[in-house]
């Protein structure tokens, strides 16, 4: 057998890391920023439209609009790890892209209530596989200690979103042009369309249709999302159609839960191809990054939807005007995030920056629950950059809790849940915030005003614009009601965000993982994999005396890293090394 020295050895490791960090890395990179675009400027254009949108389409129900894409993905994420583990990445990650662009043309040419929720329901299901598949796919590529600067990069693609979000949402629907908030989503899709068709060649599982669609977890992901409709119609229902202690959310919320229960005990007792594996959560580590992942965006979203209302209604800003007012949450949470990855990656912990950001949070929530009608703007505008700067440091560390301590084969499935817990928590932000605002506002509006006005969710949304024309002291008795009723949220954020430090004194300190798993990955690198796993075979198996004498030590270190045991055939049989 042929002998290969060290220069070919050395070779061939530098084409592989050329390779793994070359050009289609860095557009597949683009690829997966470009998707995560679309969902991101979703959640901040959609919610300053949304009187417009209502007033347009003489909508009432507004509060679907926006449950209808949470509902819809957040049952699709658990579904969506399992999905990319049997069809591959990029087919997954297509056909997400495909749905996201069918709901927004759908949207766009809504002519009624019922047309645009049940669009928004395709959307959302397009949406929550981008997320998931997003991080998925990063975790693929990278491995765990160097992915916090990828997380910078997904940070910045947020913060560009969230900035641009509001002020494109307030504009269009200022002009009435609401509906390209969703057909320019069209354009942005086919781009990361065509970069993940041309970039992402991950390899793909072999097996046929038949033999994948028989890996599927069909029970488990009926239960799962029956189960989260049912708690998600509960959510958005309570307090804002119906009173919290009423049949039609107390049925379905206790039912949604129990399900959640029986689909967890299922998966770990029944299941042979589980899309959430009992191993995710049996440990305190993941089970504190979890936690901490589900409280984080209660707060995020409640600023992101009830700030914007006590500008309208206590400063009487404009849609275009409270977006640029919001400037500063979007442009500190980008840059946080950014810091936050690169010094993950720099320092390979991750609980003290998980710490600062919830004292910062919390602080943050603390002094902004103590603004009133007549707190200056300035003030007001200042604040938020405190919430954003701790906001963009969990949302790019309370991912490395759960996976410092899972194998790398876990990713998909770990990621996958991990999103499932955000998307869910999204429609608790909205709706806990929904649910005090309502019931404050019918407590604390004066009587003749509020009897102008249909009772239920509309109240918040219908006499926003309005405010600015009633006379004083009228005016300025609403203002203080809709002050107060958004300072009584912020007050019970105070509490998630001691509940989100509690649970992040749980999780240990790790080592990151320094690699990734091997059955996925660039097509092709398998090839160079193939011929180093040879060349360090041969070196093995036919040493010479010069090269055991000045080469053992720099061989055995090389081999041990790369994790491949070495044969060593001595007269008396063979042995490992």
């Amino acid at each position: 057998m042929a002998k290969v020295d060290d220069r070919s050895l050395e070779q061939a490791t530098s084409v592989e890391e050329r390779k793994g960090k070359g050009l289609k890395f860095w557009l597949i990179i683009l690829s997966i920023c470009v998707s995560l675009f679309l969902s991101a400027i979703e959640l901040t254009a959609v919610s300053n439209a949304l009187p417009t949108i209502i007033a347009d389409l003489h909508g009432e129900e507004f509060v679907w609009i926006g449950s209808a894409y949470a509902l819809a993905s957040t049952a699709i994420l658990p579904a969506s790890g399992g999905l990319a583990e049997i069809f591959g990445r990029r087919s997954t990650m297509l056909s997400s892209l495909t749905l996201f662009a069918i709901g927004s043309a759908i949207c766009g040419a809504a002519r009624n209530m019922n047309m645009l929720i049940a669009a928004r329901a395709v959307q959302g299901m397009g949406g929550g596989g981008i997320l998931s598949l997003s991080s998925i796919i990063i975790s693929d590529l990278v491995p765990l200690e160097e992915r916090g600067v990828y997380n910078g990069l997904i940070g910045l693609t947020w913060g560009c979103a969230t900035a641009i979000g509001p002020l494109l949402g307030g504009a269009l629907a200022q002009n009435g042009l609401w509906r390209w908030l969703f057909y320019l989503n069209l354009p942005i899709a086919a781009i990361a369309a065509l970069l993940v068709v041309t970039c992402l060649h991950l390899r793909t599982p072999t097996g046929t249709v038949r033999e994948k669609l028989g890996r599927i977890d069909w029970i488990g992901n009926i239960l799962v999302t029956s189960s989260a409709v049912s708690c998600v119609i509960a959510l958005t229902w309570a307090g804002i159609r119906y009173p919290w202690s009423s049949p039609q959310v107390l049925v379905p919320f206790i039912l949604g839960f129990l399900g959640l229960g029986f689909f967890l005990f299922y998966e770990a007792r029944w299941a042979k191809h589980p899309i959430v594996p009992l191993s995710l959560l049996s440990n305190r580590t993941s089970l504190s990054g979890y936690l901490q992942t589900f409280f984080t965006p209660i707060i995020t979203l409640s600023v992101v939807y009830y700030l914007p209302v006590y500008i309208q209604a206590c400063k009487g800003h404009s849609p275009v005007k409270t977006g640029v007012d919001l400037l500063a949450v979007s442009l500190s949470l980008g840059p946080a995030v950014i810091v936050s990855g690169v010094s993950i990656a720099i320092t390979k912990f991750y609980r003290p920056q998980l710490w600062i950001g919830w004292v910062l949070l919390t602080v943050a929530i603390g002094v902004l629950s103590t603004i009133q009608a007549d707190t200056p703007i300035a003030q007001i505008i200042g604040l938020p950059i405190l919430i954003g700067v701790g906001c963009g440091i969990l949302m790019a560390a309370t991912y490395f809790p759960v996976l410092a301590p899972l194998p790398v084969s876990e990713n998909a499935h770990a990621l996958a849940f991990f999103a499932f817990c955000r998307s869910f928590a999204n429609v608790w932000g909205v709706t806990i915030g929904g649910t005090i605002l309502q019931n404050e506002l019918s407590r604390n509006l004066p009587a003749e005003f509020l009897s102008q006005f249909p009772g239920g969710a509309e109240i918040a949304f219908s006499v926003i614009p309005v405010i600015h024309t009633l006379p004083e002291p009228l005016k300025h008795q609403v203002q203080v009601a809709f002050a107060n009723g958004v300072s009584k949220i912020w007050l019970v954020m105070i509490a998630i965000g001691a509940l989100g430090l509690i649970s992040s004194l749980f999780m240990k300190a790790l080592p990151l993982h320094t690699e990734v798993d091997d059955k996925w990955g660039l097509e092709g690198t398998e090839d160079i994999k193939g011929a180093m796993s040879v060349q360090k075979f041969t070196i093995a198996l036919n040493p010479t005396e010069k090269e055991i004498s000045t080469q053992s030590q720099k061989r055995e270190s090389r081999l041990s890293t790369a994790r491949f045991s070495v044969v060593d055939f001595t007269a008396g049989g063979a042995r490992f090394i």
